[in-house]
């Protein structure tokens, strides 16, 4: 990075040379720009009250400092100027420091009462403090639960770039040790980078995406989806969409280039804008930031999912980065320092509020007396010199201090100021001593502390419990009480000795450097693994992963990038990248896309007030009112005109050519006209059934399929897409359209099945089924339509999508048989739900087997609801499936509330509590109902029967699924519901379809009966009014 030259300040100041490399992008809460009038102003005001504090002590220290100033040693100098300036730095910060709270707190920080700036006392702390605990998540006694494990849980992992920067750095250190836990991980990038290949070798394969293929994958196969940067901002969007709405989302920000436009938004008015990413925050179930100032500036759009988790490393890459494009000698030269003086450096915090620096003013205050007794005037230029970081560049910083220096008859050269608009890194490096001099007890641990600590420099901070927490006092740095002022002093004898550092002072930096490079590493991958086990509630078939006691990545991976930054420039840095590409964030994209042009409003207004100026003349009006007259009497007689004239309207093709054009604006009924048309005379029809515009681009266009949505609002455009809300009212209830999802549309379908399904073959796909690489193939098609035509039985069922295709189930030590793998993706409770759903249903005694066998010869069974079937059968699955819907829904309900679902252990598993079973349910109808099942290969389409017919007999359970019984028990509940017997107050039967038996159909002949026998009588009746009225109809030929 190059380096600017010192800037030019008044007066004899030789401290405030600024540098190209600002540390200000790592403090969000900047300072506002005030005018060097205002801060003179302000000091001046400061300094007044700094005498009167003074004068009011009774203990005089103001007089004792004068009368002791020449009887003390020179070197006591030293404590002297540590002392004051100390304390002038806390005094200026709160002086010249006003704006950064109306910044933070001005962006919707408000509470009950007032703002947050409001409820802040004198002494107190600003903290940020999460809305949610571990305990909200929900997740604390998942291990507790029984469950039959068969796979590891699963990741996807979004990143918006993989950069060679600190955050590839944490998230690749971080996904190494979620691979050491069991999880399994994807990585997803938005664009493509030259460190792909490391990323590739330390984790895995990596897919670039890209606008197009957002919408291909399949983000419910996904335990929990990990997004890094605001510019994977189109993965967030894609998750926002049914059927994905429920998949877990945690989102990591580092970014603050959102939260620098939010107060431009509200300036402008562009409460959309916010709008807009306020839902897109919402959707995520944490949003995760990397320190404690980001959640303040993105307060706005904050709905009670922010978290932070600190520890990122990108203070120590800065700042080794910055050691090696930089000399340490030459930066003193630079800076008009030489190599004998001691530099000390006061930082202090990166949140500066007038309210707060007093208390650390009055603790320093109380040196005074101690320290004057040895402090005189008059001695050579003093070796110690005192540089405060605080402010902005602007002279009258300095001149504030410089003036509360002249008081107290200091020498000029021995206090100076740099602002934190600077560049910070370089002063860090060239001091010898860093003090940290906050009266803030902040939650991270400082940055700036951190850097110093990285270039080698010893440190002295206050007995924070941040601080203690990570340096150990003595070996990694100073610690002294702040309600010890004897123990600063100590501090400074310990490192100082005839002018200059001691060996112990080496040593402690020396020590502090080595812990600074993996310091919060620990803390930071632990804080993570643990969001994520109390985040992600995982399903009942996954494993858990490794409990995380201890940490086990005590270390960031810097070897990953080693031989990648040694062919970096000396003068790139990252956060000289991070501007660089700062322009081309997705947030201007979306704001320029979203609002219209600053220069286009601009001219709009100039033009608005150059029309208001020019004041219309009621001359002006009444020609304006002249020409409307004429253009109107002008266009009357022009239609006039061409009535009268004789116009050629073209050829007959033309004209049914734009006919043709202007039926086709009328899109949805034409297009469902024409896909009718399309299936004229085919024997099948396959219904894919969706829920949610997130599952369009997995469904198939032609005269084979035909959608199925369970949402009118979802339903595609373009297309003559069922509508299984309009045919199925029940569907329309969130909680039961959740519940029964693939199987309500099918119960839509078989109500009233005759007015959209007129063919002898029915089928059904889940969109589900495309999306993980099992739905037919060209191939798989032609031989399916083949096999339909040529077949005359109704008997057979066949299916393409099979359980455990993967593979998955049958790597579990259990021995793998049908009732096993129900009980795998229900969390172990298939098996009891079913046998008390089916005695329910057939009113079973306790001491009869209620779970039908299912036989263990190694074949497949059929999943996802993908399978043909004939249409009378099918109606008798739906008969049987009413019934079982309705009796496994009674298990489940009560007469006051639902009961929890037990049949899942994830969100998205009681969400859809009822699914997976249903999904199984259509093999154990098939295979005890004596129907051939048969597998098509989704690929090549060969056909194999599975668990043949033959040899399942003394295994079936016929008489339970007789069509003879099921149509007698469907007969008894329609006159249940016909009669207004509900078995209990919430029935689910009587809505999943048709409700008829034999008294409705006898009720429906008496009543058309009766409207004819009605018509007929008032017929008769209207003959015989007109008889008597003497009324004869004339007869033709008049």
């Amino acid at each position: 990075m190059g380096q600017n030259s010192p800037s030019p300040h008044d007066g004899d100041d030789e401290f405030t040379g600024t540098g190209s490399y600002p540390i200000r992008d790592r403090f969000r809460l900047k300072r506002n720009p005030k005018s060097a009038s205002t801060l003179v102003t302000k000091t001046s005001s400061a300094s007044s009250l700094l005498s009167d504090r003074r004068r009011s002590h009774g203990y005089g220290a103001r007089s004792v400092l004068y009368r002791k100033l020449f009887s003390v040693r020179a070197t006591s100098m030293f404590y002297l100027c540590m002392l004051i300036v100390v304390f002038a730095f806390a005094f200026v910060s709160m002086v010249l420091q006003s704006s950064i709270g109306a910044m933070v707190f001005g962006q919707g920080g408000e509470v009950a009462g007032g703002s947050v700036r409001d409820g802040l006392k004198f002494g107190s702390s600003l903290k940020f403090v999460e809305r949610r605990s571990e305990k909200d998540f929900g997740s604390e006694d998942v291990r507790k639960m029984a469950r039959v494990g068969v796979r590891l849980p699963r990741l996807a992992i979004i990143v918006g770039n993989m950069k060679n920067d600190p955050s590839s750095l944490m998230l690749l250190t971080l996904m190494k040790s979620l691979r050491g836990l069991g999880y399994t991980l994807q990585i997803y990038a938005t664009e493509d980078s030259k460190t792909k290949p490391i990323w590739e070798k330390t984790i895995g394969h990596v897919s670039i995406l890209t606008p197009e293929n957002y919408g291909h994958i399949d983000w419910s196969t996904f335990d929990g989806v990990v997004v890094k940067s605001l510019e994977a901002h189109d993965a967030i969007l894609s998750l926002m969409q049914e059927p994905f709405c429920s998949v877990q989302l945690i989102w990591i920000i580092e970014e603050d280039t959102l939260a620098n436009r939010l107060p431009f938004y509200e300036e402008m008015g562009w409460g959309h804008l916010i709008a807009y990413w306020k839902n897109a925050f919402r959707r995520a179930d944490v949003v995760v930031f990397p320190d404690y100032s980001l959640p303040m500036l993105y307060s706005v759009l904050d709905t009670g999912n922010f978290f932070v988790i600190p520890g990122s490393p990108i203070d120590v890459w800065a700042a080794e980065r910055y050691l090696k494009a930089h000399s340490k000698s030459q930066l003193r030269v630079k800076n008009g320092f030489g190599n004998d003086d001691m530099l000390v450096l006061v930082v202090g915090s990166s949140f500066f509020y007038n309210e707060l620096s007093w208390d650390y003013a009055v603790a320093m205050h109380k040196l005074g007396p101690l320290l004057t007794k040895y402090a005189r005037d008059g001695d050579a230029k003093p070796l110690f010199k005192f540089l405060f970081v605080c402010g902005n560049s602007s002279s009258a910083y300095n001149d504030a201090l410089q003036d509360i220096a002249g008081h107290l008859d200091l020498r000029r050269d021995s206090v100076g100021h740099y602002g934190l608009d600077g560049d910070v890194d370089e002063m860090l490096l060239i001091s010898d001593i860093v003090l940290y001099g906050s009266s803030q007890d902040e939650q991270g641990f400082p940055s700036l502390i951190t850097r110093a600590m990285t270039f080698g420099v010893p440190v002295i901070a206050p007995d924070y419990p941040i601080i203690r927490r990570y340096v150990v006092d003595g070996e990694h740095g100073i610690i002294f009480s702040k309600d010890e002022p004897d123990e600063l002093m100590k501090a400074f004898k310990l490192l100082t000795s005839n002018g200059k550092l001691s060996n112990y002072a080496h040593r402690v930096a020396s020590s502090g450097k080595l812990l600074a490079k993996n310091m919060q590493a620990s803390d930071c991958i632990d804080g993570y693994m643990k969001l994520l086990e109390h985040v992600l509630i995982l399903p009942s078939d996954s494993i858990l992963p490794g409990v995380v006691s201890q940490p086990k990545q005590g270390e960031w991976e810097w070897d990953l990038f080693s031989e990648e930054t040694d062919h970096w420039s000396g003068n790139m840095t990252y956060l000289s990248l991070k501007d660089d590409t700062r322009n081309t964030s997705v947030v201007y994209d979306i704001e320029e896309h979203m609002t219209p042009s600053l220069d286009s409003r601009t001219g709009f207004q100039d033009e608005s007030e150059i029309m208001l100026d020019d004041n219309l003349t009621e001359l002006d009006w009444d020609s304006l009112s002249e020409i409307d007259t004429l253009e109107e009497t002008e266009r009357v007689e022009l239609e006039e005109i061409e009535g009268r004239t004789d116009k050629s309207y073209g050829v007959w093709e033309e004209l049914y050519r734009d006919a043709k054009k202007a039926d086709k604006l009328k899109f949805e009924a034409n297009e469902r006209d024409e896909g009718e048309l399309e299936r004229t005379g085919q024997p099948l029809c396959i219904y894919e059934v969706y829920n949610g515009a997130g599952a369009w681009p997995f469904l198939h266009h032609g005269s084979l399929y035909r959608g199925l949505s369970l949402s009118t609002k979802s339903r595609r455009l373009r297309s003559d897409d069922v509508d299984a809300v309009g045919r199925l009212s029940i569907l329309n209830e969130t909680y039961y359209r959740d519940i029964l999802l693939d199987m309500g549309g099918m119960f839509s379908i078989a109500n009233r099945l005759d007015n959209v399904h007129k063919r002898p073959w029915i089928g059904f796909q889940s969109w589900r089924a495309a999306a993980r690489k099992v739905s037919l193939s060209s191939k798989a098609e032609r031989v399916l339509e083949g096999t339909v035509h040529q077949k005359n039985r109704g008997d057979v069922i066949y299916f393409w999508a099979c359980v455990d295709k993967d593979g998955e189930l049958a790597r579990s030590n259990n021995a793998l048989t049908f009732w096993s793998m129900c009980d795998t993706l229900n969390a172990g409770n298939c098996r009891t739900a079913f046998q008390d759903a089916f005695r329910r249903m057939y009113a079973l005694p306790s001491y009869v087997e209620a779970l039908p066998p299912m036989p263990e010869d190694g074949g497949h069974w059929s999943s996802l609801h993908s399978w043909v079937m004939s249409t009378p059968s099918f109606l008798e699955f739906m008969m049987f499936s009413r019934m079982f819907a309705d009796s496994l829904d009674s298990l489940h309900m009560n007469a006051s509330a639902n009961t929890e679902c037990l049949l899942g252990s994830s969100v998205s598993q009681k969400q859809h509590c009822y699914c997976r079973l249903l999904e199984l349910l259509v093999n154990v109808w098939a295979y005890h109902s004596a129907r051939t099942m048969v597998y098509i290969d989704p690929n090549s389409g060969s056909l194999e029967e599975q668990h043949p017919v033959e040899q399942r007999k003394g295994y079936m359970w016929t008489k339970y699924f007789n069509s003879t019984l099921l149509k007698s028990m469907d007969e008894d509940l329609a006159e249940a519901a016909d009669d207004g017997d509900h078995p209990y107050e919430r029935w689910l039967w009587p809505r999943t379809g048709e409700v008829h038996w034999q008294g409705i159909f006898e009720r429906e002949r008496e009543e058309r009966y009766r409207t004819k026998m009605d018509k007929k009588r008032k017929q008769k009746d209207k003959l015989a009014e007109r008889n008597a009225s003497g009324y004869r109809q004339r007869t033709l030929a008049g």
